[in-house]
């Protein structure tokens, strides 16, 4: 497998920011609107399941009921967050107006705190309505953001844990991985800013060892969910260039900025980041002060697909890849097929939580997603493509 590097990275990405990447995405919106004058959001209704999750229900006075999925890392203070304050302001609107439906909620709302909460609860809601207005189309949201470049989307197996593991056993994970069909894997480690450098040589022991298991062909990525200082980011980042890691993500506190800028400038492994923004005014902030390589929005914190438009075109602009943020098997899921499927024109791996494809959630929807090959399948249907099965739900909520 060859070696990436960061001139080579942003070179492949310039190219492909040239193209047309947005569309006029709003005109279509406003033509279904037009036609569907009458359409009413009827209720707003938060589900808290047993798994920790949160799913949203948009339902409206034509029998169209849009399905969406708040961060798992709020989960319950977000559904209420809805049933309080979001579903009262958008009983009685038009749900296809998407953009007024969403500036409405983020503006009457936003002192709820536009760093995690209030925009991970967005999502939820904007999804939502984006799968309504796919549906009322009669066609799937990467058709109705420009069309889709691909009809799968290649994922890797993110496997978390690294910190409290073994090498031996992350090894194992990415073995069985491999084995399952993927062509790249993540090791995270999970550290998180408070205790930087816990232990930076049972890390590169984690790295080597994963490599060796997964053989030179298998893509290997890297997060240190914010673990390490900027020194121990730069000499962690130059040594890890052993191993053919491809995509090094969060290595230092998630708000120093100005120490991500001197990582970026140190190593020549692409550096990635952005699962802490929330907005596109803090993803254009970290793009000037850190300037990363890669961008990570994720559609379920980052305000629905509605945010994420406007982050992709910050990513156009920047020439920045788009690799998001996910880890919530199945409506984060496919939201985030519809959108890479559309704003990412190269083959890049997608982020799949280890064990994501035999969470039970599945068992909630009529046509789960379709992994084969290490590839998840976009799906077709109306809106996300998924169906869900309300009467099983039932039996999953918390």
């Amino acid at each position: 497998m060859p070696q990436v590097n960061r001139r080579d990275f942003l070179r492949w990405v310039g190219a492909a920011a040239g193209g047309s990447m947005l569309t006029p995405i709003y005109g279509t919106m406003g033509v279904l609107a037009a036609e569907n004058k009458k359409m009413r959001i009827t209720a707003v209704e938060p589900l808290l399941l047993r798994e920790g999750r949160c799913f949203v229900l948009v339902r409206t006075s034509e029998s169209i009921t849009g399905i969406g999925e708040v961060s798992p890392m709020n989960s319950r203070v977000a559904a209420e967050l809805i049933k309080t304050a979001f579903a009262p302001l958008l009983t009685g609107k038009n749900p296809l107006d998407i953009e007024r439906c969403w500036e409405t909620v983020f503006y009457r709302t936003y002192k709820q705190g536009v760093m995690g909460l209030q925009p991970e609860a967005l999502a939820g809601v904007d999804i939502a309505l984006w799968d309504i207005l796919g549906k009322v189309a009669g066609l799937p949201v990467s058709q109705l953001l420009g069309g889709k470049r691909r009809d799968s989307v290649r994922m890797y197996s993110s496997i978390g844990g690294g910190a409290r593991k073994t090498a031996k056993e992350m090894a194992q994970l990415a073995e069985e991985a491999v084995n399952d069909g993927f062509t790249a894997v993540k090791i995270r480690m999970d550290y998180g800013p408070t205790v930087p450098d816990a232990n930076a040589k049972h890390d590169l022991e984690v790295l080597a060892t994963v490599r060796e298991a997964i053989g030179p062909d298998i893509e290997l990525k890297y997060d240190v969910n914010n673990g390490y200082s900027v020194q121990t980011a730069i000499r962690v980042g130059k040594a890890i260039e052993e191993f053919n890691v491809i995509h090094y993500e969060e290595p230092v506190a998630q708000t120093d900025y100005a120490g991500y800028a001197k990582v970026v400038e140190a190593v020549d492994i692409p550096v990635a980041a952005g699962e802490h923004e929330y907005t596109r005014w803090q993803f254009r902030d970290l793009i000037e002060k850190a300037n990363p390589d890669i961008l990570q929005p994720d559609l379920i914190k980052c305000a629905g697909f509605s945010e994420a438009i406007k982050i992709a075109a910050l990513a156009s602009i920047h020439h920045k890849g788009l690799c998001p943020h996910q880890t919530s098997p199945t409506i984060g899921e496919a939201a985030n097929l519809q959108f890479t499927s559309v704003f990412v024109p190269g083959d890049t791996a997608q982020e799949l939580a280890h064990g994501g494809l035999r969470s039970p959630l599945h068992s909630l929807f009529k046509n789960p997603l379709e992994f084969k090959n290490g590839r998840l399948t976009v799906p077709t249907g109306p809106g996300l493509g998924l169906e869900l099965d309300e009467g099983k739900i039932k039996t999953m909520l918390a």
